[in-house]
């Protein structure tokens, strides 16, 4: 049986980080001259942190450590997720037997699941089928696959990159930054989008001295890397890379 859902309905939430931070601990290592005790003692310092963040050194922060519980996103959201390879990943097993009691669920774009189409059938005949009613019949084809005894970890190969996937995500602060810098950017596919903003919140609310300044590119850098790339919804309201070049070489100039 289907379970529909819609992108943009996935749940994240945060299984550990934040609380005690590590980052200006790590700092104090590399210049005090203090014994160990001492410095693990040290009590927290947001001025340590904050001018880690403003100098741009971020070996730091990788000793901050955040765990994530991911549930309703795509295989196509999972696949652009595993790419950021600087984080661990335990992704909920597809391949597993679970004698045809596995949820057959998936996530898609609520255009994507209304569009029909007119389809010429094997046997030659012609219906018109929604996204909706393609995804219903591979779930009808995956449970009489089941029943039929053929293994679930084949019967996958046909499921679509709509399929829902659930796991954990760990990524330190280091890692999350760059993440967030290229995944909360409006050019990012919507349903990535998503999970990157949720989990920013998150991290925001847990840790905001580490996050205060996080997001995509243009908020991390003050302009925006993608130049001609640029998503038309930020041209002329955010400087590109070269717009920000051209600036600073005429101020130069002008000296």
């Amino acid at each position: 049986m289907l379970k529909e859902n819609f992108t943009g309905s996935g749940k994240v939430i945060l299984l550990a980080g934040g609380g005690k931070i590590f980052t200006d601990i790590a700092a104090r290592f590399v210049r005090s001259e203090r014994e160990l005790e001492e410095i693990a003692a040290s009590p927290y310092s947001k001025q340590i942190v904050r001018n880690i963040l403003d100098s741009n050194h971020r070996a730091a922060l990788e000793f901050d450590y955040f765990l994530f519980g991911v549930d309703g996103y795509s295989r196509v959201t999972e696949t652009q997720l595993v790419r950021k390879r600087l984080a661990s990943y335990l992704i909920k097993s597809g391949r597993a037997e679970l004698a045809g009691k596995r949820v057959f669920e998936v996530a898609y774009p609520e255009k994507v699941a209304a569009f029909s189409a007119l389809l010429t059938l094997p046997d030659g005949s012609r219906a018109t089928l929604s996204g909706k009613d393609l995804a219903d019949l591979a779930a009808q084809w995956y449970d009489a696959g089941a029943r039929a005894g053929l293994p679930e970890e084949e019967l996958r190969y046909l499921k679509p990159q709509a399929t829902v996937f659930k796991g954990i995500i760990g990524m330190n602060a280091h890692a999350l930054l760059d993440w967030f810098a290229i995944r909360c950017c409006k050019n990012a596919q919507a349903e990535i989008r998503d999970l990157a903003w949720k989990m920013l919140r998150l991290c925001q609310e847990a840790a905001p001295d580490l996050f205060e300044d996080a997001g995509p590119n243009c908020v991390q850098l003050g302009y925006c890397p993608e130049n001609k790339l640029q998503n038309a919804a930020c041209q002329g309201k955010i400087p590109t890379k070269k717009e920000a070049l051209k600036i600073l070489k005429e101020a130069r100039r002008q000296k």
